[in-house]
């Protein structure tokens, strides 16, 4: 079994389907999340983590530099000895220091062609570009922002969508699927 900790920011909802995955879906009996971990003490996907019985630290990184997040976080990870590190909704960029310590063994998921769109806003510059499809992009993670090596890209069909909200949904949809499937796929090999 693969111990995974997530990294998250906010609602956590990928986290989620991450962990509802190592529990009943393509990730049982492959993989468990052992440990989320939040750059905000009031993110709401704590709490849901909570929920799902899995262990919850929040380093708030308002107030202190990237370095010394990092080395808190690494402190944490080298203790729990994860095999792998999913950023999920985690809006922090890390430093070399820390991807290098983890090399290829921290996956991120992007709500774009990492080619086309780095970084936030995603789903706004699909809607604003009035794209007609999109991608979901699971790849490697390293100290720049959505540069990693793509390890799997999924599509996302906007023609039917009426809004942000409608493209932000269909996009969700897939990354709640997506992500774990694209995990498997690694953890297997």
């Amino acid at each position: 079994m693969k111990k995974l900790a997530i990294l998250i920011s906010g609602r956590g909802s990928n986290m989620k389907a991450i962990a509802e995955s190592c529990q009943n879906g393509v990730l049982k009996n492959i993989a468990q999340v052992t440990i989320v971990i939040s750059n905000k003490l009031n993110a709401k996907g704590l709490q849901t983590a909570k929920d799902l019985g899995i262990p919850t630290f929040a380093i708030e990184s308002k107030s202190i530099t990237r370095k010394e997040f990092d080395q808190k976080v690494l402190t944490l990870l080298k203790a729990t000895k994860v095999d792998y590190i999913l950023l999920a909704g985690f809006m922090r960029r890390l430093t070399k220091g820390f991807t290098d310590t983890f090399p290829k063994k921290i996956i991120n998921i992007h709500p774009a062609d990492t080619n086309q769109h780095r970084g936030l806003g995603a789903y706004e510059w699909a809607w604003k570009n009035q794209l007609p499809s999109t991608k979901i992009t699971v790849h490697y993670v390293n100290d720049k922002i959505d540069d990693g090596q793509i390890i799997a890209q999924a599509d996302v069909d906007l023609r039917e969508a009426k809004s942000l909200q409608e493209v932000e949904a269909k996009g969700l949809a897939v990354e709640h699927q997506f992500f774990a499937q694209a995990l498997k796929t690694i953890f297997e090999k």
